[in-house]
């Protein structure tokens, strides 16, 4: 009995890992890897393991990173089942179709220039018709619902509080007469967030497998982000121009739209049009308000009284090319929330373009933009932004809102990882080494608990962990 992870390990990306009971094989996750551009080509890789000896694979949560790589596994054999939450398998619909697009885009791009080179042409990681193939892999669950999947492994799922319908794991494995308890962390949510529950708390197990992508780093405190939202709120409030919000399209979008209804008259929002700008993000949004079940008491409560947690009268929801473009007309009064997230591609660009160079236009950043990125350029305030070749000069205002993560800070960690009587061993994936060592210092030290960090390829014996 043993668990190997083969993606995540010294890293955030990739996820994947592999449970073995017997003659039972239980995959967790099976996500992109994702960032630098060689590291991107390692999706090419064959598996390190036969897919088509996998007996089920168990899926966290929808983002890309954890369910991205699952249509090729099915290209390469595997013929079970994939278990996960309802509104994780509504997620995936998107997601994944998404994802085969852009790849298939990029190869297509990529294909042009290596024609002209005499270089051989590349394959797409997967199709379209791949992606139809996986989601009829699809064996939907609900929280706190257990499900037996082989005839010695079991699973449960609780909220993680991070994304819609995300979930840790609870594998219960047998094998001959020994009995072990795995816990699958998936990503943790930011407590408190809006609209959706904070995460379970669990007491049992033998090993948890835990997320530590913020294993060094405290979240601003709500309360601060609020304060925060509220100056930029009035910083805008008779703005003569438009409002360009980049935002990533599961999540994040139906966050700041739910908190846009929360304080729409104490904003004053009522004097803006307001739209949301991204195909996949309606498609998300629309599933948000599928799930209301998944709400928090704040949420569900609002929901209840209007209608709709996201509801606004002046709320519009922008799907095609032609009515995208036709926002480029309005010279003030809009608020236009679009993809991507980091500027690097998506709608957004188009209004960067058509707004950016006006200093009466506000331009707010409400996520992590990676360095390199074309939204970190606008949060170091340099003078330029490059679209399409072309030099747009930096002259709309700035705005920077914190605090808005997704996912738990170290805080987060050990207040959920303390609620495990006795303490079980724990092994961290799903973060750079630098975060999990500070974390894994401050488990060991103030619970006492066995920590290490897991390394690509390198198993767990299950049923030895008195020398973990």
């Amino acid at each position: 009995m043993k668990l190997t992870s083969y993606g995540a390990a010294g890293e955030v990306t990739g996820s994947c890992h592999l449970l073995q009971a017997g003659h039972t094989k239980i995959l967790l996750d099976c996500g992109l890897i994702q960032g630098r551009r060689k590291d991107e080509l390692r999706n090419h890789d064959p598996f390190p393991f036969d897919p088509a000896t996998l007996d089920a694979v168990v899926l966290s949560h929808a983002h890309i990173d954890h369910s991205g790589r699952l249509p090729i596994l099915i290209r390469q054999g595997f013929r079970g089942k994939i278990f996960t939450h309802e509104a994780s398998a509504d997620l995936c619909k998107i997601l994944l179709r998404d994802s085969a697009s852009l790849n298939e885009r990029d190869v297509q791009y990529r294909n042009k220039l290596r024609k002209r080179k005499g270089k051989p042409l590349l394959t797409p990681l997967y199709s379209k018709e791949d992606v139809g193939e996986t989601l009829n892999r699809f064996s939907t669950m609900q929280y706190e619902q257990s499900v037996k999947i082989t005839d010695n492994v079991s699973i449960t799922l609780f909220d993680a509080g991070h994304i819609l319908g995300s979930a840790m794991v609870e594998l219960k494995l047998k094998e001959a007469s020994q009995e072990r308890t795995v816990v699958f962390s998936g990503d943790l949510g930011h407590r408190d967030s809006p609209i959706l529950r904070d995460f379970t708390h669990l007491k049992t197990a033998d090993l948890v497998l835990m997320e530590s992508t913020y294993g060094n780093r405290t979240h601003r405190d709500w309360s601060d982000t609020a304060e925060e939202v509220n100056a930029i709120a009035e910083a805008v409030k008779n703005s003569p121009g438009n409002i360009l919000i980049p935002a990533f399209s599961v999540g994040r979008s139906q966050m700041i739209l739910y908190m846009f209804a929360r304080n729409f008259k104490e904003w004053g929002l009522d004097r803006w049009k307001i739209f949301l700008d991204s195909p996949m993000a309606i498609e998300a949004s629309e599933i948000y308000m599928k799930h209301t079940n998944l709400y928090d008491e704040d949420a569900a409560k609002f929901y209840q009284e209007n209608g709709s947690a996201l509801a606004m009268p002046n709320l519009r929801f922008t799907k095609s090319p032609q009515e995208s473009m036709e926002l480029n007309k309005m010279e003030s009064g809009g608020i236009f929330i679009a993809g991507s997230g980091m500027c690097n591609g998506g709608r957004i660009r188009h209004h960067l373009k058509h707004n950016l160079w006006r200093p009466e236009c506000h331009v707010i950043i409400a996520g992590y933009q990676a360095p390199g990125s074309p939204g970190r350029r606008l949060v170091d305030r340099e003078p330029y932004l490059k679209l399409w070749g072309e030099k747009v000069k930096i002259a709309a205002q700035i705005h920077t809102l914190g605090g808005l993560s997704a996912h738990a800070d170290q805080e987060g960690m050990m207040q959920w990882y303390s609620s495990f009587e006795s303490r079980p061993p724990v092994l961290l994936v799903h973060g750079e080494p630098k975060s999990q060592k500070v974390l894994a210092k401050r488990i060991k030290s103030e619970l006492g608990a066995k920590v290490k960090l897991a390394k690509k390829g390198k198993s767990t014996d299950l049923l030895n962990l008195e020398s973990f």
